[in-house]
């Protein structure tokens, strides 16, 4: 098959060299506004260059992947479903959940597939503990704890544009809590603090938060989360039942320091970086891409799966700024 590709800088160009060595794909039709980026990325790919995205999609492609700015996701979603071409978006949908509902509103009724982007969906251990879990093998729930830990804070460009730590890095953790349990979030209470860079305090941001979540059947779930982490990308996951407990993220690699005597676990180099902590998830989730734009699988995570993790973060951060309780029905009526 033919994928075009939107948007070539740092995920864009790396969703393209994953493209690029999956067998169901064929050739790639590459778009950026900066024109080194998309020569680089034709040079590099052997893709073939669109001057707009208009063009990308007249050339004949199957599917279209957006990994372009946020603020252009809505209108790129919209033209490739206008195109008939299966979509998938980097997360989020839309800078704000009032936009993202409105893309949800003007593509509902289309037949045309759409996956957004949350990529630990597609990894291993994630996987595993949605089986688990769904088969019944923790019993009932009763504490998920999820944890995502930066090695260093973006730059202060990024971070006034992000949304918020909630919005920009939790949401990953609200999607996979609801992924993995099956339940829905219906309160949430958040903190959040700053002992780093004055250029996330400065955007009204904090620089380390935590949320307890209680979802639809009572489960408690705490959601832990940094921009700093020296030590490397830390992402994990607890889920503890009446019959079980088990945990994603603990191997070799991970990124923490055991102080025990006669401990040599981990034993690893740490991750330090999302594409090295994720690569095969990335490779997963677009291969399971393909499959949608092939017509033998629905798309694994819709625009209303990742509306739902907006939710929890637009709760999560007016819960921030206003210290209290915040129902996930009160943001929804807001």
């Amino acid at each position: 098959m033919r994928i075009g590709i939107l948007g070539l800088g740092r995920i864009g160009a790396f969703h393209a060299e994953t493209l690029s060595g999956l067998d169901a794909v064929e050739s790639l039709v590459v778009a950026d506004p900066f024109a080194d980026a998309a020569k680089a990325a034709a040079e590099r790919f052997g893709a073939e260059v669109a001057d707009s995205p208009q063009a990308l999609l007249a050339a004949g492609v199957d599917g279209l992947v957006v990994a372009a700015a946020t603020d252009a996701h809505p209108a790129l979603i919209l033209a490739g479903v206008e195109a008939g071409v299966p979509v998938f978006c980097e997360k989020p949908v839309a800078r704000t959940m009032a936009e993202g509902a409105r893309v949800l509103k003007a593509v509902q009724g289309r037949d045309v597939p759409i996956q957004i982007g949350y990529n630990r969906r597609f990894d291993a251990g994630f996987t595993a503990a949605r089986a688990a879990v769904r088969a019944g093998e923790l019993g009932a729930l009763h504490t998920v704890r999820c944890t995502t830990l930066d090695p260093a804070p973006p730059p202060a460009a990024y971070v006034a544009a992000s949304g918020g730590i909630f919005r920009d890095c939790s949401v990953h953790d609200f999607d996979i809590i609801r992924w993995v349990t099956g339940r829905e979030v219906t309160e949430v209470y958040a903190v959040g603090g700053n002992r780093g860079a004055d250029h996330i305090r400065e955007a009204g941001d904090a620089d380390t938060a935590g949320a307890i979540l209680t979802l639809d059947d009572g489960t408690v779930a705490v959601v832990s989360n940094s921009r700093y982490n020296a030590r490397g990308y830390d992402v994990r996951m607890e889920l503890h039942g009446f019959t079980d407990s088990i945990a994603v993220g603990l191997d070799d690699k991970l990124p923490l320091r055991s102080v025990e005597p006669g401990t040599t676990f981990p034993a690893g180099t740490p991750h330090d970086f999302f594409m090295d902590r994720f690569a095969d998830a990335y490779r997963a989730e677009l291969t399971a891409f393909t499959e949608v734009v092939a017509g033998t699988r629905p798309s694994p995570c819709t625009i209303e799966d990742a509306l739902e993790a907006g939710w929890i973060a637009e709760a999560c951060t007016l819960s921030l700024h206003e210290h209290r309780p915040v129902t996930l029905a009160e943001v929804r009526q807001a």
